[in-house]
């Protein structure tokens, strides 16, 4: 019996250490990697940061929390960030994130609010900690840079995964519901108010291929750039318009996309009212586009809806056969 006793008192002493060294290393490391960013020209501010969790998790707390990089113009405020790991998978995290962050970027601000925010984060167990994959869910998320400039989800779940066969690559699948754009997006994309006021659903499964790693690396200096975009399904469904597409881009040295995604319209019309009262195309190009496009309905045998592609090349994007303007430039750094 005294035996016993003097094991498991051992064994607590042990995992004690164990905790005890492992949570100082912890702060330590975080505290280095927070003082670095300073070093080299970053805001990274707090007022607390700690470990707790004892006996079984590493609960690091980050209070009045500033980080912003600003060779890329992004900066990130909270008032409070926890991330966690359970003692024994020390390259697999939780992120909890607080009900009101602020986003900027070289662009906006953003006030950002939920109801709840959370992620599971999973490392590669080597040093430079490469993404292997990650869950982010989201309720009732509200972002906003106004009274008159707010856009909400609903609900937001958000995966990535590292492919199994392309170097690289990350397989991503997005299911969000009842998104409501601003006024003013709204009233770019939707002038006349032809559509309901959100989204249905927005649902998307693709494999983005990068040039280099996401891991510390990529947080800290340079970022990777895109490189492919092999989309197997997406689906947006807006009031009676519902689009989907498939299909495989590329992204050349300069920046621009060459490929082709097949693209299902329902309700097509619609559509090109939009583009037209947004100002995204011309009339002529409008009348046009209906022209041939309801050609191509007609063949079909459904005139609500076209089966027809989107292609990119030689900087010009193409629906069908028709050219409707330059292909977006996805910058480089």
């Amino acid at each position: 019996m005294r035996t016993i006793i003097g094991i498991l008192l051992v064994a607590t002493l042990a995992w004690f250490g164990y905790w005890f060294i492992g949570s100082s290393a912890l702060e330590t490391a975080t505290k280095t990697w927070l003082q670095d960013r300073q070093e080299q020209g970053w805001v990274a501010d707090y007022s607390e940061l700690g470990v707790n969790g004892f006996p079984n998790r590493f609960d690091t707390t980050v209070v009045d929390f500033n980080l912003a990089d600003p060779k890329y113009g992004w900066a990130w405020a909270v008032p409070e960030f926890q991330v966690s790991t359970l003692s024994y998978t020390p390259n697999q995290f939780t992120a909890v994130w607080p009900d009101t962050q602020i986003i900027s970027t070289p662009y906006k601000k953003y006030n950002v609010s939920s109801e709840d925010m959370r992620a599971s984060i999973v490392f590669v167990s080597n040093t430079t900690l490469a993404l292997d994959r990650f869950r982010v869910f989201i309720k009732d998320l509200n972002i906003a840079t106004s009274a008159d400039e707010q856009s909400s989800f609903a609900s937001a779940d958000l995966s990535t995964r590292q492919s199994e066969s392309i170097e690289y690559a990350h397989d991503i699948a997005l299911n969000a519901k009842g998104f409501v754009p601003s006024k003013s997006l709204k009233s770019i994309i939707d002038p006349q108010s032809i559509l309901p006021a959100s989204f249905e659903t927005v649902t998307l499964q693709t494999t983005a291929t990068f040039d280099a790693p996401w891991d510390r690396i990529a947080v800290e200096d340079v970022k990777p750039n895109l490189t492919n975009l092999s989309i197997a399904s997406f689906d947006a469904k807006w009031g009676e318009v519902q689009i989907q597409a498939a299909g495989d881009v590329s992204v050349d040295l300069d920046g621009y996309p060459t490929g082709k995604l097949s693209i299902r319209a329902k309700n097509w019309r619609e559509m090109i009212q939009l583009a037209i009262a947004s100002g995204a195309i011309d009339t002529d190009m409008g009348q046009s586009l209906e022209t041939g496009l309801g050609l191509i309905a007609m063949l079909s045998g459904n005139s609500n809806t076209i089966d027809v592609p989107l292609s990119f090349s030689h900087r010009i994007m193409s629906l069908g056969p028709i050219p409707i303007g330059a292909a977006p430039r996805l910058k480089r750094y």
